[in-house]
């Protein structure tokens, strides 16, 4: 995924029904997990009816794929965002790191990455959902290839294989973020990601 991990219904400026009912989506999964996922947990989160959420998604899938795909949206904003704030290849490198890293004391995030645990589950046996968070995995291993390829380009970043080294990083930082929730190692994203710092990113810079 899934490399945003906060609420995807976040930054609208005036939300409607869908908003209400991804942003209910969001913090069912962080407080029940998907177990707890519900059409009517969802409409009593959103203060809603089952009836109008069923009017916009047919079912819990439905939703759960649009929800999903809401991601890629999120992803661009964040990338617009650390694009206006600074022309340092280093410190875009280092935003885009960061957002992988959930700190122990973050409980909402924390609970959020292990309910997305359980929909890379459901990928392994339902088409859908592997080609939806197939999408969001590509989008986000395409933005950092291309924050290290402009790197390089500009001559920040010396030669290396830009694709191959975004997938390193993040295959890195998502174990990392696995064990966080899954063993309860909660010093992991922490400790790869300063290691992913001093042994590649230092590495990159000319």
């Amino acid at each position: 995924m899934n490399g945003s991990s906060t609420d995807p219904a976040e930054g609208s400026e005036q939300p409607d029904a869908r908003e209400e009912i991804m942003r209910a989506t969001y913090h069912i999964l962080c407080a029940e997990g998907y177990a707890g996922l519900t059409m009517r947990a969802i409409a009593t989160e959103a203060g809603t009816s089952k009836s109008l959420i069923h009017y916009h998604y047919d079912t819990k899938d439905d939703l759960l794929l649009a929800f999903l795909d809401r991601f890629i949206d999120r992803l661009d904003k964040f990338l617009a965002e650390i694009q206006a704030e600074t022309d340092d290849h280093e410190a875009r490198l280092v935003a885009f790191l960061d957002r992988f890293v959930v700190d122990p004391d973050e409980d909402e995030r924390q609970s959020f990455w292990r309910a997305l645990l359980e929909l890379r589950l459901r990928a392994a046996h339902d088409e859908e959902f592997r080609d939806q968070l197939e999408a969001n995995n590509e989008a986000i291993r395409e933005a950092l290839t291309e924050i290290i390829a402009e790197g390089i380009d500009d001559g920040a970043f010396r030669e290396v294989d830009s694709r191959a080294t975004a997938d390193l990083i993040l295959d890195a930082l998502e174990g990392a973020r696995t064990r966080q929730a899954t063993l309860g190692t909660d010093d992991a994203p922490l400790g790869t990601h300063e290691s992913v710092r001093e042994h590649v990113v230092s590495d990159l810079l000319v």
